[in-house]
């Protein structure tokens, strides 16, 4: 500065003009690259400084903080993408129908009604949200005045439909409305303020497996409507879980009840064995039917004779699990039912529907809860059971915790012997009772079959029924061993037979053909399959629909 002070005193001295213009020319120019200098530092100061300040990495000031849902291996599950909302100033429109007719040609899913409201009122309107970059572009493009943009961000499935029922939804304020979104939607934001994305149970290789299958098992029997799971039964993680068809917007796994049927005398003959009152060679007389009162209860493949309780157990005999039932009467019954959450709404992240119990515990009603009627239970109930009697006796809340519910309350509903002896009986069940069509090569399944009819009117309807197959693999090894539960039922089937062992049983054994590599489940030789010189059973399917 003390130059530029004296080269003017200078210029004027030795009245030299030219130095003069030289030393204002010197000046606008510094003060021009003083200005440039302060924008750019402050350009640079915003792109670096403020962008993160909002968090999550937003990049815009519309953008909603919430992490990328994805699953157990990090596969996306849901995630947000910037789109746009477009928006009108009337008072800028200089040719109204003109704009219109543009809008309309380049956006042709835009309400005609709400674009003439825009263009006709008196007041910057949003015309329509969720604009692609595409359809920007397109609207861009037009320039037309008073048209304008804001980004907004938008959760997307890039799966589409699959595993729908549980990533569930959020609204266009970036809040959880239903399943996991939901019940994670705190913990799923914060991971999105850290710039991290956040885990949940499912295995979308799994998940994919099981949505297949069930589409093609519902397909094949013409079926109203199906579901599946899959657990992890020590961890109580959801591996898979699908509702069919995909559209229904309920999650028919937790939403629903059904009678059972046949699965429950799973249930029925543990709580024997775990008491003490019967074992493998407990005899128990299914020569003719029952009588209870004014009920006469009956097999469906009758066999006429007495039963030991595993004849009873793989030929499904009806009879024989109602005798088991009135002789541990009402306490004992209810106790262990209470035990494997059959009783009481499952403990679980999603909504789940309560379950509908008998309000009286006669020798009638035990009866018909042996073999799965007078109770309506959620699958994901029977599947928790099932876990439950096949991890060592330990009841174990499911969960889309990847990892498992921290501190979960588990609880001991029988013991690892019962567990072990239940373990035994479901893999006999699908090598020579009722669940043949379930078996895998080499994957040691386990499992039993369920049918029921529905009520209708009042009325049990041989034409509405429910298929089921509740399995478990591989069924051998120590009771704290990794292993599968697997759940298929089918409702409404309308092929026949509509009973399990041919409705969701086949399903089961593809299910797990296809995922045990995933899994890690080692295929094998098996003693059982090996001593019956691998032939199909002698009988198919014998269980009882309990009217």
């Amino acid at each position: 500065m003390w130059w530029v002070e004296h080269a003017f005193g200078r210029a004027h001295a030795d009245a030299r003009p030219e130095e003069d213009t030289r030393v204002r020319i010197f000046v606008i120019l510094s003060a021009f690259s003083a200005v440039f200098v302060c924008l750019t530092l402050g350009a640079v100061h915003a792109a670096l400084l403020t962008a993160g300040a909002g968090g999550g990495g937003s990049s815009h000031p519309n953008a909603v903080v919430r992490a990328d849902l994805v699953d157990r291996n990090g596969a996306l599950l849901a995630t947000n993408i910037v789109h746009y909302g477009l928006y009108i100033d009337p008072a800028q429109v200089w040719d109204r129908p003109a704009a219109a007719a543009q809008i309309r040609r380049a956006l042709p899913r835009v309400s005609k009604t709400r674009l003439e409201a825009a263009l006709y009122g008196d007041r910057r309107l949003l015309v329509v949200n969720r604009l692609t970059p595409r359809e920007k572009v397109a609207i861009h493009n037009l320039a037309l005045g008073g048209v304008s943009f804001e980004p907004e961000d938008v959760r997307v499935q890039p799966l589409g439909e699959s595993a729908r029922h549980v990533i569930g939804n959020v609204d266009t304020g970036g809040v959880g409305l239903s399943a996991a979104e939901r019940a994670f939607n705190d913990e799923i934001r914060a991971a999105g303020a850290r710039g991290e994305s956040f885990q949940i149970s499912i295995d979308l290789r799994v998940q994919g497996v099981l949505e297949n299958e069930l589409a093609a098992a519902a397909e094949a029997t013409q079926a109203k409507g199906a579901v599946g799971i899959i657990t992890d039964v020590q961890t109580g993680e959801v591996l898979g879980m699908a509702s069919w068809p995909a559209s229904n917007s309920r999650n028919l796994a937790a939403a629903a009840t059904y009678e059972m049927g046949s699965v429950f005398k799973t249930f029925t003959v543990a709580a024997a064995i775990d008491t003490g009152r019967a074992d493998m060679n407990t005899l128990l007389d299914a020569s003719e039917a029952l009588q209870i009162g004014s009920r006469r209860i009956t097999d469906f493949h009758a066999q006429n004779k007495v039963m030991t309780l595993e004849e009873v157990y793989l030929h499904s005999s009806n009879i024989g699990t109602s005798l088991l039932a009135t002789q541990m009467g009402p306490r004992v019954m209810r106790d262990y039912f209470g035990r494997f959450g059959l009783l009481d709404e499952a403990p679980f992240e999603l909504p789940s529907e309560n379950p509908i119990t008998p309000r009286d515990w006669s020798d009638s009603t035990l009866a018909s809860l042996s073999f799965g009627y007078g109770v309506s239970v959620t699958p994901l109930q029977v599947a928790a059971a099932m876990a439950a009697l096949t991890n060592g006796g330990r009841y174990i809340p499911l969960t889309l915790r990847k990892g498992g519910l921290p501190n979960a309350p588990v609880r001991q509903v029988v013991s690892p012997e019962t567990s072990r002896v239940m373990l035994d009986l479901l893999r006999r069940n699908v090598v020579r009772g009722s669940g043949g069509r379930a078996e895998a090569p080499g994957l040691r399944v386990g499992g039993k079959t369920g049918s029921a009819n529905k009520s209708v009117n009042g009325r049990y309807s041989t034409a509405h029924a429910v298929g089921t197959f509740a399995a478990v693999f591989p069924a051998d090894g120590p009771v704290n061993a990794r292993r599968y539960q697997i759940l298929v039922l089918i409702d409404e089937p309308q092929t026949y037979p509509r009973t399990g062992g041919f409705v969701a049983a086949p399903a089961v054994g593809r299910i797990a053909d296809r995922i045990a590599g995933f899994l890690g489940v080692a295929r094998r030789a098996d003693p059982y399959r090996t001593a019956l010189g691998d032939r199909i059973p002698a009988f198919e399917d014998l269980e009882g629909d309990g009217r």
